[in-house]
């Protein structure tokens, strides 16, 4: 097994690696996707003027803090990933990071992102970000061997990041936050329920409880699935109706609703490792979609 080098005696190519080893550690990509619906979320709540200092403190603050929840949460369960093929990999269970660097690293940044949205924006930021972090890495972690109901739970950290955004650029809560907050924890369920369906044998190694994993036929993952993706398409069109969003955006998010509707019926009706596939990418093609249909086509 790897051992982490001491500070000290890192070369650059040994940066290079650490920083690579820290940006997987961190899960860049899924920092991004909190960084896009953050910042739609601040420039809704902004009502389009943006503030360059509080959209620094605000961004900055909330990545620190989805990085850090990333970090600790491989942290907790870096034993039981050590187990499983998807994640064995990693950073942590091949020593390429050691247990108390990431600790450290997690609380570092946790100190800070909470610091700079508490003194850069306001409370009400810090503590949405706070709480963010406590359901996911308190309740949701640990929910993972205990229900199946988890995956519902882990939604509820996973959609506050845009109405964080929103109340930094609005000072409080609203109508058009709770629709940002809706949309992304209904878009959630598929997206997840595709990746669980894909990976369910080495969930079920670990003993984590996903609905996959007592559903062999996939019938009722699939039927769920799409259950989510029709109420999804109706609460997509809320900002419409609040007028906040104009014609475009009404078009556009029917469409793709109904598209990522069409291909999560067919996953219910033959799920297949293909048809998993298929689900998860048009999810990561929808919610970009129709985030920027909801910034150009601004009311």
């Amino acid at each position: 097994m790897e051992t982490t080098l001491p500070i000290s005696t890192r070369t650059l190519s040994g940066w290079r690696a650490w920083l690579q080893d820290w940006s997987e550690l961190c899960k860049l990509r899924l920092t991004s996707l909190v960084l896009l619906t953050t910042l739609v979320g601040l420039y809704c709540g902004s009502a389009g003027r943006l503030e360059p200092w509080r959209t620094f403190f605000t961004l900055l603050g909330t990545v620190l803090v989805a990085a850090a929840a990333a970090a600790l949460n491989e942290w907790l369960e870096r034993d039981l990933d050590a187990k499983m093929e998807r994640t064995a990999r990693r950073p942590l269970p091949t020593g390429r990071v050691s247990p108390d660097e990431a600790l450290l690293g997690g609380a570092l940044m946790t100190a800070a992102g909470l610091g700079m949205l508490y003194f850069g924006v306001h409370a009400p930021a810090a503590f949405l970000a706070a709480a963010t972090l406590a359901l996911y890495l308190f309740l949701y972690t640990p929910m993972k061997r205990w229900t199946v109901l988890n995956t519902l739970v882990g939604a509820v950290p996973g959609a506050i990041p845009p109405l964080l955004g929103f109340v930094a650029g609005r000072g409080n809560l609203g109508p058009e936050g709770w629709a940002l907050f809706s949309i992304l924890f209904l878009w959630q369920i598929p997206h997840f329920l595709a990746i669980a369906w894909r990976y369910r044998t080495d969930y079920r190694r670990v003993g984590f409880r996903m609905l996959p994993c007592s559903d062999e036929k996939g019938r009722v993952t699939g039927l769920v699935a799409t259950l989510y993706c029709l109420v999804l398409l109706v609460v997509s069109l809320w900002p419409f109706a609040l007028g906040a969003a104009g014609f475009w955006y009404l078009g556009g998010a029917i469409a793709i609703g109904l598209a990522f509707l069409a291909v999560a019926a067919r996953f219910s009706i033959q799920p297949t490792a293909e048809t998993a596939r298929q689900l998860f990418l048009t999810s990561v093609c929808y919610l970009p979609i129709l985030l920027i249909l909801l910034v150009v086509d601004r009311q």
